[in-house]
């Protein structure tokens, strides 16, 4: 999943030579960032394998439970447009601490919430923190690495996100097997303060931050806005972040909440539904590694991004309308959904295409903000489908059920087909020689 990053195209050039920057030190800077990656990620998955247990314990209905994870994703969605302006005008050392204590007190709250209220402020508190945290670790290696490998580096954190989740899952579904939720979720928030106390002592910027912005908050977010407003007015950013938003939000929707109920459905046992869940996230991984490098190999945004979006909705109908094909290939379809799903990367990509250098980061902002909002409405809508779907007397636990429930996410998948059919390609055309 690709996140707004913001780095000083500066760096390097005042002090240090390029080498010196990519040092031992920069290595674990980087890696305390990347750690806060794994660590929020592991989090924010693992609500799809503990889901059932909290639902049980709290007494919460099915939208209730999809409505906690959206507020997460809406929460987000609102503070990440500013995630990336923040760690430019204040810098990581002032910015990333606070926000892993953030997560770190999220969890704690989660662990101990006894109410629909309290789980809801838990994401909310977790998403605040949690808006730096892969915007964080792609600026922390623009600014130790250099521009020049700035891509390289994000490649990498991408891949360790698209890892951790597809990882995580199993790894919460093995701890669950020796404690119950609330335990587990505590360990990991004990965990949380080592992180948080090696990142107030070690994360920080090569060369200290001096602010742009004059006026205080107010001429900050004056700044930033003026920016977004900017690239805003260009129409094919939202041609991008509709599509992009499109097929995310099915991918968030089914590796957040609903892969696993909808394995289970179709006959995996809890350990295996949590292996699919992972599938996902394990072909996003490898599809984050290749998709983008074919797009520059074929210099083209536009063909990658329609195969992705037509793959996504044939693997997720096969999922919902085809019964029994059987573990494997169900483990299959889903790894294959998540390799066509990095498509959604390009979004970036395209728009980034049609702004100027200086505002690669604002479209980034815009395109990811709506790929959250639109993320929590497709997390949200199965669920009030489901509850719809038992009052009109559809069985629980039945393809039928599945089918009915899952109508917004094929649709999603459907029209992000078409509009990428409609979209302009935006590849840059080779220089002109001279």
């Amino acid at each position: 999943m690709a996140q707004t990053i913001v780095a000083d195209p500066h760096v390097g050039r005042e002090s240090g030579t390029q080498s010196q920057l990519a040092g031992a030190h920069a290595w674990w800077v980087w890696i305390l960032s990347v750690a806060f990656v794994v660590f929020l990620f592991s989090v924010q998955t693992g609500y799809a394998i503990v889901s059932g247990n909290v639902q049980k314990d709290v007494g919460l209905s099915v939208t209730q439970v999809a409505t906690i994870a959206a507020t997460y994703t809406w929460v987000f969605a609102l503070f990440q447009f500013y995630g990336g302006a923040l760690l430019d005008q204040l810098g990581s050392r002032k910015v990333l601490p606070i926000s892993i204590a953030l997560v770190v007190l999220g969890v704690f709250v989660f662990a101990n919430a006894k109410s629909f209220e309290m789980l809801l402020l838990s994401q909310a508190i977790l998403a605040i923190g949690s808006c730096t945290g892969f915007v964080g670790a792609g600026y922390i290696g623009g600014q130790w690495f250099g521009m020049a490998k700035f891509s390289f580096m994000f490649g990498l954190v991408q891949v360790v996100a698209a890892l951790t989740s597809a990882v995580s899952q199993n790894a919460i579904e093995i701890a669950l097997r020796q404690t119950d939720w609330r335990s587990l979720f505590n360990y990991v928030a004990i965990g949380g303060v080592v992180l948080f106390v090696l990142g107030a002592v070690f994360i920080k910027n090569p060369a200290p931050v001096v602010s742009t912005s004059t006026g205080g908050v107010f001429g900050f977010l004056a700044t930033v806005t003026r920016s977004l407003a900017d690239v805003a007015k260009i129409g094919h950013v939202w041609m991008a972040s509709i599509i992009g938003a499109l097929l995310f939000g099915v991918l968030l929707s089914l590796g957040v909440v609903w892969a696993p109920k909808l394995l289970m459905v179709r006959g995996a046992t809890e350990s295996a539904a949590a292996l699919g869940a992972s599938m996902l996230w394990l072909g996003l991984a490898v599809g984050s590694a290749i998709v983008p490098w074919w797009s520059d190999r074929i210099r083209a945004r536009k063909r990658p991004i329609v195969y992705g979006a037509l793959v996504q909705a044939a693997a997720l109908a096969v999922l919902v309308y085809v019964p029994d094909l059987g573990r494997g290939a169900d483990l299959a379809l889903c790894f294959i959904f998540g390799f066509a799903n990095a498509s959604h990367m390009l979004a970036f990509s395209t728009a980034a295409d049609v702004v100027e250098p200086r505002q690669i980061g604002t479209s980034a902002a815009i395109v990811n903000g709506i790929m959250f909002i639109v993320g929590g409405l497709a997390i949200s809508r199965p669920g009030a489908r489901v509850d719809r779907a038992i009052e009109l007397g559809i069985e629980r636990g039945t393809l039928d059920l599945v089918q009915y429930a899952a109508v917004p996410l094929l649709a999603a998948c459907g029209v992000a087909f078409l509009l990428s059919l409609a979209m302009k390609e935006t590849y840059p055309a080779p220089a002109a020689k001279t």
